[in-house]
């Protein structure tokens, strides 16, 4: 494993004020987004936005350090303005050079934050060079697909094949993770209407956390982590997640539905159902 990993996740919502400058509409706020979602559907047959009308409303991530501690964080708008949501992210890269790990986040995560970040006219060579400032990023960054600066693991599980990418929750439950928790409902848009921050940032989290453990099982997949020290960065995110309350409930349920398997019946050994 090349430390330091930070392990992230976005969530978004259809930046109406872009949405209306771009198709030229002038409708009041709730008349906008149901004709922004008509315009969408008869483009594309989805309701899913154009990668550059998705507004950041959280970036959360998991830090593993060079010594092996953890730390999370959110950036919200509960406190911070989508521009300075994404100058304290982009700062990160600034600083250090981390093995980033997402869960799509090649086809969205990070296209978003692009397409975001230009919107506000920020910067961000730590992140987006690909060698035109830095040489050795010719060879590894974090946009080229085939480096491993930026793991994106829906895409290397599929071995690069759009035909077999499948879900986080979906993977998550089938390695014995809680996934959604039990509620694949997309909440955001709700969380943010009713400024219920801490259940927003606590959904993003949670997609962190199923990330990395996923994570964890591709490392030892590849041999890159052995059996030993496997086991034991599970126990150590077991630890870090029982002085985290509000994770409570995601360490609850990953006791419950790691007893579905075998092999993750092993990462809580005392338990019994």
């Amino acid at each position: 494993m090349r430390l330091p990993v930070l392990v992230f996740d976005i969530e978004t919502l259809t930046d109406l004020k872009s949405g209306a400058h771009l198709y030229g509409l002038d409708l009041p706020p709730a008349d906008l987004e149901q004709a922004l979602i008509k315009l969408r559907r008869q483009e594309s047959g989805m309701d899913f936005q154009r990668l550059a009308l998705h507004e950041i409303v959280c970036i959360s991530g998991l830090w593993l350090d060079e010594q092996g501690n953890m730390k999370m964080f959110s950036f919200s708008q509960e406190q911070h303005t989508e521009a300075e949501i994404l100058t304290k992210f982009l700062s990160i890269f600034d600083k250090r050079y981390p093995t980033l790990v997402s869960w799509n986040g090649s086809q969205f995560d990070l296209p978003v934050i692009l397409f975001r970040a230009m919107y506000h006219g920020l910067s961000a060579p730590s992140l987006f060079d690909q060698g035109e400032i830095d040489q050795q990023k010719r060879y590894n960054n974090y946009q080229n697909r085939y480096h491993h600066r930026h793991v994106d693991l829906m895409d290397v599980m599929a071995m690069f094949n759009g035909r077999h990418f499948q879900k986080l929750d979906d993977v998550a439950h089938l390695l014995g993770y809680p996934g959604k928790r039990g509620d694949g409902a997309y909440h955001v848009p709700e969380y943010v209407r009713q400024q219920q921050w801490q259940k927003l940032t606590c959904y993003c989290e949670g997609d962190v956390l199923n990330t990395w453990l996923i994570y964890l099982r591709w490392l030892l997949l590849k041999g890159q982590l052995l059996q030993a020290d496997y086991r034991s960065m599970v126990q150590n995110t077991i630890q870090f997640l029982a002085h985290q309350p509000q994770h409570s409930e995601f360490l609850t349920v990953w006791r419950e539905t790691s007893q579905r398997t075998e092999f993750s019946a092993l990462d809580f050994p005392s338990v019994t159902l």
